[in-house]
């Protein structure tokens, strides 16, 4: 019998229900976490939890925890914890990008000012540590690390490569450190607390860190091939910002030979605000070997996260791990 996972992949029924019970007392404790004394930091707290949100983070935490006792006390608390966090620095990159909206909604920083949308991302890191001080030593240092890992792939994004770095080595670089961290600290949570052998600990940590690249990469991909706004956002979003992603770092690689490369780099390397240049430089970028070469980059992300996972035990969870690899290909067609 099977049920409904994330993204609307099929489980098994039994663990499809525990999840949905589960994901609503995660829910429940993270409204609880963002209810305080002050008003307007409860309001600014809970904007973003209440325009909603996959839980991906949160999710990966439940399903890693059958691999041992998927009712220790801390699977709760170290979902609404790895939530937090994420919901921390949306505020923050929200600032960074001087973004508008954010999940459907008004941004908070546009809503209110940057200052209250900064100290509304830290206030949710606080509270993320409140709760990580149940949980025992190991989790706050994985955590502590975690977090370094995001502030590094951000500054390193702020800056960008250095004279001479491989620029694709470095967005790669820097989408492990902001995307790839935090997921792989959620399996890495769930399994821990648990209960589970540290291999299948292991194991899980370093197969959601490939999810994550691959689900980055993904969403490189639609952000340009999508006719419709699939990626959340409208397609080329990231080229209209100057933004340099996967495909467009393997443009300017050198991948592909055609006679149109060289007005592409041309292209790249200008402002893409004007809608003219914009369109014929996303036509151009649809056409090029480059998106081909960044699917099959996505695969192998995927793969080599599914081989680890064929590694574990063989129970619903680990179908349903495996189930997340093939949808993150599939969703780029």
């Amino acid at each position: 019998m099977q049920g409904t996972g994330p993204f609307g992949l099929p489980v098994d029924t039994a663990l499809a229900a525990d999840a949905k019970e589960r994901l609503a007392s995660v829910e429940s404790l993270l409204l609880e976490c963002v209810r305080g004394e002050d008003p307007l930091l409860t309001e600014a707290s809970q904007h973003l939890v209440e325009a909603g949100g996959k839980r991906f983070r949160a999710m990966l935490v439940l399903l890693s925890s059958h691999f041992g006792d998927p009712a220790a006390p801390g699977i709760v608390p170290a979902a609404v914890v790895v939530e937090l966090t994420h919901l921390g620095t949306l505020y923050h990159d929200d600032v960074m990008d001087e973004a508008t909206v954010r999940r459907g909604q008004q941004s908070a920083n546009s809503r209110w000012t940057n200052t209250v949308a900064i100290l509304t991302g830290d206030y949710l890191f606080a509270r993320a540590s409140d709760l990580l001080a149940d949980l025992g030593p190991e989790a706050v240092r994985i955590q502590a690390r975690a977090f370094a890992r995001l502030v590094r792939g951000q500054i390193q994004e702020t800056v960008g490569p250095g004279e001479d770095a491989d620029p694709l080595k470095h967005y790669l670089q820097v989408v492990a450190d902001k995307t790839g961290s935090l997921i792989a600290v959620s399996g890495q949570f769930g399994a821990l607390l648990s209960g589970a052998p540290a291999h299948v600990v292991d194991t899980v940590t370093s197969a959601c860190e490939k999810i994550g690249i691959a689900f980055q990469l993904s969403d490189d991909i639609l952000d340009i091939a999508s006719e419709t706004e699939e990626s959340g956002k409208t397609p080329g979003t990231d080229l209209r910002e100057g933004i340099r992603t996967l495909p467009t770092h393997l443009v300017l690689a050198g991948i592909g030979s055609g006679s149109d490369d060289a007005r592409l780099r041309e292209l790249l390397g200008q402002d893409l605000t004007d809608d003219a240049l914009h369109a014929e430089a996303l036509a151009l970028l649809r056409a090029h070997p480059a998106m081909d070469r960044a699917r099959a980059d996505l695969r192998r992300w995927a793969e080599d996260a599914r081989t680890e996972l064929l590694t574990l035990p063989e129970i619903p969870a680990r179908d349903a791990f495996t189930n997340l690899c093939d949808y993150v290909v599939s969703r780029t067609g």
